[in-house]
Parts: structure tokens; sequence; C-alpha cells
């Protein structure tokens, strides 16, 4: 399929191919959230988040923001069309029938709503009561996509009711040791339960015909089978990562580089009995280098494995926020070429380079990456 920078076509079927146009999240307006069920199991009991939430600092929000138009700017001028969400007004509360916040949070990572599979963008559940309507920020996009490509399917993903049967009520504990949370990883005991389909889109990597999904705390084992009932034509794999007590999304665990290539976090190592998949088929699963540093930014959700949130721009280009200098070099050392950007004052909005975007365009086809494996179409 070819490109125009002077129409719009929606079509990505990868992490990796050449990359033309992309929604660069924005930080304006951010809030942190009020306690809920989601929320507490993310952030760590020794966090500066806790006991915290309201509209951030505004200075940070500048920051934020300028970083990421910074971001945006660079990507411009590498050909690359670049578009952005509407924010909404974030201090609003969310009343539905079953549950009541007193926020909302904000629209920095897009990666976290919109999964784009060939040409559909799919509007993913969400778990956080808090991002319930953070849909409204990309309907203008979706609709412009949707009148301006006439291929464009626009999907949403049935909306969850997030009641207290979704969630497990033992995170709601006011303190859970560190063992405890590891203990309960490892036996796939998350926070949310089996009540009804729950995903994120920043949990699902696409490699043409095969959707790798990871179980975890916002995605749980319904949201992966609707997954591979809405997309009959690929292989849907489940995949899980002991070793994280906060797990929320794939993309600082698991980063697809190139065809053939993945960076693995050495402390989430995907388990034995999954790697087969990836190994008979030709893949090598590096261990990510170390992050350059030791505690997330002030009042960051994530991980200092944001490190490894790296954006592809193509098969031999990578975007890397600059100062995780030890990336940096491993890339540079596999083959890439690395493309520093500053993005690290951004992080407390909602994660790295790889969550502040979402594709929309990408060159290439729905090609088969896994050719050992049974097609889906068989039966």
């Amino acid at each position: 399929m070819s490109w125009s920078p002077d129409r719009t076509q929606v079509n990505s079927w990868n992490e990796w191919d050449p990359l033309r146009h992309v929604i660069v999240g924005r930080a304006t307006d951010c809030h942190i959230p009020r306690p809920e069920p989601a929320v507490n199991a993310k952030v760590p009991e020794d966090s500066d988040m806790r006991g915290r939430w309201g509209k951030r600092p505004q200075e940070t929000i500048d920051e934020g923001n300028e970083l990421l138009d910074n971001f945006a700017e660079k990507l411009r001028r590498r050909g690359i069309r670049v578009d952005r969400p509407e924010p909404i007004d974030f201090s609003q509360p969310v009343l539905t029938p079953d549950f009541e916040t007193g926020s909302q949070f904000g629209c920095m990572p897009p990666r976290d709503l919109l999964l784009t599979v060939g040409n559909q963008i799919v509007e993913a559940t969400m778990s956080y009561r808090c991002r319930w309507f953070e849909y409204l920020c990309y309907r203008p996009l979706l609709q412009r996509y949707w009148e301006e490509d006439p291929e464009f399917r626009h999907e949403a993903a049935p909306k969850p009711r997030l009641s207290d049967r979704s969630y497990h009520s033992e995170y709601l504990a006011h303190h859970i040791d560190v063992d405890t949370r590891l203990e309960w990883t490892r036996n796939r005991f998350f926070v949310t339960t089996e009540h009804e389909p729950l995903f994120d889109a920043a949990d699902v990597l696409r490699m043409g015909r095969d959707l790798v999904v990871q179980h975890g705390f916002t995605t749980n084992l319904k949201g992966i089978e609707w997954l591979r009932r809405h997309f009959p034509d690929h292989r849907v794999h489940a995949v899980n990562f002991p070793g994280d007590p906060y797990p929320t999304h794939i993309d600082a665990t698991f980063t697809p580089i190139r065809p053939g290539l993945i960076l693995n976090n050495p402390e989430r190592r995907l388990p034995d009995e999954q790697r087969p998949l990836f190994e008979k088929n030709g893949w090598e699963i590096v261990e990510a280098a170390r992050p350059a540093h030791n505690a997330p930014p002030p009042l960051c959700y994530s991980s200092v494995w944001l490190s490894m949130n790296v954006l592809v721009l193509d098969p031999k280009t990578v975007c890397v926020e600059k100062s995780e200098v030890f990336q940096a070099e491993q890339l540079d050392r596999l083959g890439m070429e690395v493309i520093e950007i500053d993005l690290r004052g951004a992080y407390a909005f909602g994660g790295g380079l790889h969550c502040s975007t979402a594709d929309v365009y990408r060159e290439g086809d729905c090609d088969d990456y896994f050719p050992g494996l049974k097609d889906p179409s068989a039966g």
C-alpha cells in the first residue's frame, strides 16, 4: 500500500515498518486520580503518589507539553504526519450506575487506548475508572479519519461496567508487601477479575499475522479472548512476565525492534515455557540494557524500565529517550540508528516514547513472521 501525505490512510500491522503517520499525546490538564482499585494496585506503597490526587503542578504540565511538542516536531521534520488529541476537562468526575470517581486522568499516552491493526483502530476497554471518558479526546481525530479514508474501520470494544465485581478485593488493602505482590503475580492473581473483558491497547504487540498480548493488571483472559474473536484471521498469544510486583503494560518489558529481534527486560524474563514461540521461528530475545536511572521522576507511575520504551521508526531507526545512554549504546551495537528524544520530564503523564504515541500508518502488509504456526483460518 502506497502512502501519500495529502490523504489519510489507516494501516499498521506491526511495531517496526516505516512510520508515516502517528498520534502524539498531550500533557494538558493531566490529573493524579483519586484512589480506586486499579490505581491502588499500581502505585507502590513507598511512592510519592500515595495520598495525592488532583491536577498536577502547572509547571510540570508546561514542561511535559514542551517536550511532547518538540518530539512531535522532530517526527514532522522526518516527514512523518503527526496528529494530536483534544484534551477534555479532566477535573470533571466520572459518574456511572456502578461507580464514581473524583476526577479523570489525561491524554498523554494514546498507546494505552488505541490499537491499530491493519485498517482498524480499536478503542480498548481500559480498566481504570478514571480513564472511562478518555476516548473523547481522540474522537475528533477518528471521526476525521473515518470521513477521509473510506477503508478505515473505527471499532470500540464493549464498554466495561468496572463495578466492584471487576476487581479482587484483596488489592484494596492499605499495605501489601512486595513479597506478597510477587507471589500473586507469579500465580497470575491480578487486580482485575474475569467478570468482564478488560484490556489496554498497550498490552498488545502487533507482529503481522500474530498478536502477542500480556495477561496482567490491565488485561484479563476474557479481554484476550475478545481480541481473539475480534481478529479471527490473527493468531493471538497470551504471555506473562513474572518478576514485577506492579505490572502494567508490555512495552517496558518485551520490545520488538525489527523482524527477528526483541528486547526483554532482564527482571521480567519471558518464562521458558513461552519462549519456543519465538525461538523456533528464528527470533532472538536479547536482554535489554540496564536503565540509566535508579528511580522514576517525581510523581511518576512508571518504572525505571521506560528506558526500553522506545519508538521504532523503521527497521534501521529507533527513537530512544535522551538520558537512557545504556539503551542507546545497546541499540547502536545491534545495528540501529539511534535518534535521541528528550522526554523524561513527561514520563509522569503516562509513559515513554512508545506510550506517548499511537500508529495511524506504517508502510507494509500483514506478513507472517511465525511461518511454522498453524494458520488461524484453518480452524
